[in-house]
């Protein structure tokens, strides 16, 4: 399954990757909102989301190397 996550971003263009990692911290700007207000009922995604946020940026630097 990872695997087939780690294809997909390879088939993203580098725009592509920049605005998938804008929409993921302003995903992740929401979920510490709801997390604060205590209206986040799994907080497990807060992780999912960083780590989302880590693979892609992993991708942009490999990209631009």
């Amino acid at each position: 399954m990872a695997e087939k996550k780690a294809e997909n971003k390879e088939a993203l263009t580098t725009e592509a990757l920049k605005s998938k990692l804008v929409d993921l911290k302003k995903e992740q700007l929401n979920q510490r909102f709801q997390l604060a207000s205590g209206q986040l009922p799994k907080t497990h995604v807060l992780r999912q989301t960083r780590r989302e946020i880590a693979r892609v940026k992993t991708k942009l630097n490999a990209k631009k190397n």
